[in-house]
């Protein structure tokens, strides 16, 4: 071995030498995963990198090398108790997207480990898929590898796949530690359980599609994704026990142990605290930079109990007050070289973790001392199973995790009851469901916006620029999840952010918001929604789509220009269209409402009746001419008493200020508008009106549709227009001659068709009046058929009767597996006690199906033809039973 190189040394020296080799470095992609919700956080160096090796997008090189933060929480309850587990690790990796394939990978894996990094080519030994004949004739002619030292493994050990898709076989290499790490067995070797023979390297040939039969076919495109853990490769290079002995996290190690004031290796349990806070703080630091903050679910739950279990493991070893901070600059010194972000952030990395220990602190004191009181209470009453309603109080009174509740109990020999504290759960939540109000007409985001927004600084203020430039650069004044207001928003959150100035015009006077980007030096935020809230301040409304947000951040909001200049178009549309009702309908026209985005508008309006068609072509008319005028629409800003003196319209009951816009579209609109508007109506191009209809007594609606929707509307209808034609085979002009004629053909074969089938039943049933029976002296005709619809049924029924005279008819047709069921009674039989209603519910019964109607007629159906037969007989038992 040439030299135990520290990990910041192993890490430059990876990504040098791969660069050298012609691949694209990449800085490590945040842990956040970004358009990927298959996965909380990232977890192997390749997630990042899927969209390439699916081919979702194209990389920006075809060879590509990282050194990726992971993290990986599925065992994170054996994290301390010995040295191989960790939830936060470096994942160093080289990958090709159909570029290089085994003969470069492999002998590249062997140079950098042997020639760089400087571990011994006799204590390396490779491992291949078992029917991967090419990677061992590389390892073994190529590289020069006896065959010996070649293993060759399963699928289950050497063969990557995941389900249906790419897959392909893996070449790990494993390097021999040494006796002193091994389990001293005779068996031991390669793939041995122990610390000996350690995996620092893997190859995953990806070169086969699976079917998801377990078919596999070649790709086209062949690639590489490998995977060593940085701190596993240095573990090796420096020739200690465990990750952590390896120099910057042995640093951070000694230095819990100095605030505890213990000794490392000394006491098991005490170990065990060291190694949980270790790992955890290092883990908590990455995560806080990346943007994630500590919070009840997903990833920042993730943190939060990170966080927590450091903190109390602390106690445990006796430290007293606050102390992860520290630790935490112990991190950001040792890691900042890699990862400069960490330094860059660290005043906020610091901040979080101190609020989220104190927080804490004030938890655990409270939640042990309830803990304790409820041990003792299970002690003398013999159980070993706290109550789940006891779990329950702790964490919804006290704030105490349930898994804390769980690792506490569990050093004492203790369990949960799960399945109740699941139940308390879902009964509060429950409570919570029927409790919540919902206000009619406010904000649905995310259905807390009230609660959280109260929250903020109510100073907090947003200065509007939107009417002169759609690109604004503004500081970050405040941000918010749905349900908290937070110092940093990260990749994939869905909140609200505020800032000092704004572009973007928030919903507000009838006129929707804008939508857009903001974007900022760590992350873009995608817009979709804006409100106006008390104080003056503009909520932007979305979610991150790459990166992060903190406050403080300066930067830049940019409007959708299209969308904007589409809404505009609208509101004006609005100005004009008013104008154009009071000319035609009269000066009673207000405005009682309106809602203009960028598909169509939406004007409500004082009249007390429908319009003639005549008035809605007459409106639409005046509002065209108007626009083909190419009026100058031109804004002031006056008091409110100058405004009424030029005699712009207000809307009724509206609160104006002092200073008040007044929008004049040449000398045919003037109106106080707060909106935003086209700086000449010729802009609005075209004005198309779709519905006119009330909504209210005494108030009419109008939807229409301005600029490009009217050509797409003209559009679609020529379209439908011109299929109607080719479907009824005339041209388009005669399509209206064509339809009235086709109209009154269906109307004469439909009555044609309905006499057939007549004819047809009564064919089909012959001469049924000799299966009349007598029961207690009333007339019963029970008649079987197939293939007769209901209404035909009935035709047939009313026959029956009138031949019947006096007497009970019962229906039954097979109808392609179907059955349908009619009974009818006679006056005099229903003064003898028969009950059509009555027969039929006893009848469908037999056939699988229900039904009923009143004591002169019913019908049912049912689904079994089968029992057809058994039905009319059990028809007749019920009418003998009926007869009085």
């Amino acid at each position: 071995m040439k030299k135990p190189y520290g990990l910041n040394e192993l890490r430059k020296m990876f990504l040098d030498y791969f660069e050298s080799k012609g691949h694209l470095v990449l800085p490590s992609f945040s842990l956040v995963p970004h358009n990927d919700n298959s996965l909380l956080l990232i977890n192997a160096g390749m997630a990042p990198l899927k969209p390439y090796f699916t081919g979702a997008e194209e990389p920006p090189r075809h060879r590509v090398a990282t050194c990726q933060k992971c993290m990986r929480t599925g065992d994170l309850e054996n994290v301390g108790k010995d040295g191989r587990h960790a939830t936060f690790f470096e994942m160093l990796g080289n990958f090709s997207f159909g570029d290089y394939f085994k003969h470069e990978a492999i002998a590249w894996t062997w140079e950098f480990l042997t020639q760089y990094a400087g571990l011994e080519p006799e204590r390396l030994y490779p491992s291949v898929y078992q029917d991967d004949d090419e990677a061992f004739d590389i390892w073994n002619k190529e590289i020069g590898i006896p065959a010996d030292r070649i293993y060759r493994f399963g699928k289950e050990d050497n063969f990557w796949e995941h389900g249906s898709g790419p897959c392909g076989p893996c070449s790990e290499v494993y390097y021999d530690r040494g006796e002193k790490y091994g389990c001293g067995k005779p068996t031991c070797g390669v793939g041995c359980d122990c610390d000996r023979y350690m995996e620092v390297w893997n190859n995953v040939f990806t070169q086969f599609d699976n079917d998801g039969h377990n078919n596999y076919t070649e790709l086209k495109q062949k690639n590489i994704d490998t995977g060593m853990g940085l701190e596993r490769l240095a573990v090796a290079v420096q020739d200690v026990d465990t990750i952590f002995d390896v120099d910057t996290i042995r640093a951070l190690r000694e230095m819990v142990c100095e605030t505890a004031g213990v000794t490392y290796e000394t006491d098991f349990d005490a170990d065990v605290s060291i190694r949980i806070i270790t790992d955890h703080i290092r883990a908590a630091t990455f995560m806080i930079s990346d943007g994630i903050q500590p919070s009840n679910e997903g990833r920042g739950y993730v943190l939060r109990r990170i966080i927590r279990r450091a903190s109390r493991n602390g106690r445990l070893l006796g430290i007293k007050g606050k102390f992860l901070a520290p630790l935490s600059e112990k991190v950001i010194e040792t890691s900042k070289e890699g990862y400069p972000e960490l330094e860059e952030k660290r005043e906020f990395i610091l901040k979080v973790l101190t609020q989220e220990e104190d927080s804490f602190n004030r938890t655990l004191d409270t939640g042990l001392s309830i803990l304790n009181e409820m041990e003792q209470k299970m002690s003398a009453e013999g159980s070993t199973v706290l109550a789940g309603a006891d779990a329950f109080k702790l964490y919804d009174t006290y704030g105490f995790p349930l898994d804390l509740t769980k690792e506490i109990l569990g050093e004492k020999g203790y369990s949960v009851d799960d399945e109740g504290f699941a139940s308390c759960m879902e009964e509060q939540r429950r409570k919570a469901r029927d409790a919540r109000k919902y206000i009619e007409g406010a904000s649905s985001y995310m259905g807390a916006d009230a609660t959280v927004y109260d929250q903020l600084d109510r100073n907090l203020t947003t200065e509007f620029t939107g009417y002169d430039s759609l690109v604004f650069e503004s500081k970050i004044s405040a941000l918010t999840t749905p349900d908290e207001v937070v110092q940093v928003l990260s990749d994939g959150q869905e909140g609200s952010i505020f800032t000092e100035k704004s572009p973007f015009y928030a919903t507000m006077g009838g006129q929707m918001n804008d939508v857009g980007v903001i974007e900022g030096p760590y992350g873009t935020f995608e817009v979709t929604d804006v409100e106006k809230l008390l104080g003056g301040k503009f909520a932007h409304i979305g979610k991150v789509t790459r990166g992060m947000f903190a406050s403080g951040d300066i930067v830049t909001l940019k409007v959708d220009e299209e969308h904007r200049s589409e809404t505009a178009k609208n509101h004006s549309a609005t100005h004009l269209l008013q104008k154009a009702l009071r000319i035609v309908l009269g000066s009673h026209v207000e405005q009682k409402g309106s809602m203009n985005n960028n598909e169509k508008l939406r004007f409500d309006f004082s009249h007390f009746q429908a319009m003639t068609p005549e008035e809605i072509r007459r409106v639409e008319d005046i509002v065209n001419e108007e626009i083909e005028a190419a009026l100058p629409v031109i804004t002031n800003i006056m008091s409110l008493e100058e405004a009424k003196k030029t005699g712009a319209m207000a809307l009724f009951g509206e609160k104006y200020g002092d200073s008040v816009r007044v929008v004049t579209m040449g000398d045919f609109s003037r109106e106080l508008c707060g909106g935003t508007h086209v700086k000449n109506t010729a802009l609005i191009s075209s004005f198309k009106i779709l519905s006119e209809q009330g909504v209210s007594s005494g108030v009419r609606r109008i939807e229409a549709i301005t600029g490009p929707a009217v050509r797409k509307y003209y559009q679609e209808m020529e379209d439908r227009l011109n299929q109607a034609a080719k479907t009824a085979k005339c041209d388009p002009a005669q399509l209206s001659a064509r339809i009235e004629a086709l109209h009154e053909e269906v109307k004469a074969l439909s009555a044609e068709n309905s006499s057939l089938r007549n004819q047809a039943a009564k064919s089909a049933m012959g001469d049924v009046m000799s299966q009349v029976r007598e029961v207690k002296g009333v007339k019963f005709l029970p008649v079987k058929l197939k293939n007769v619809s209901m209404q035909e049924l009935m035709n047939l029924g009313d026959q029956l009767k009138t031949k019947l005279g006096e007497g009970v008819v019962l229906l039954a047709a097979d109808n392609d597996g179907k059955v349908s069921l009619l009974a009818m009674a006679t006056d005099g039989a229903m003064k003898s006690g028969a009950h059509a209603g009555n027969i039929i519910k006893a009848a469908a019964g037999k056939v699988g199906g229900g039904g009923g109607g009143r004591p002169n007629m019913a019908q049912a159906g049912g689904k079994n033809p089968a029992g057809i037969d058994d039905a009319l007989a059990f028809a007749q038992e019920t009418l003998s039973g009926q007869i009085k």
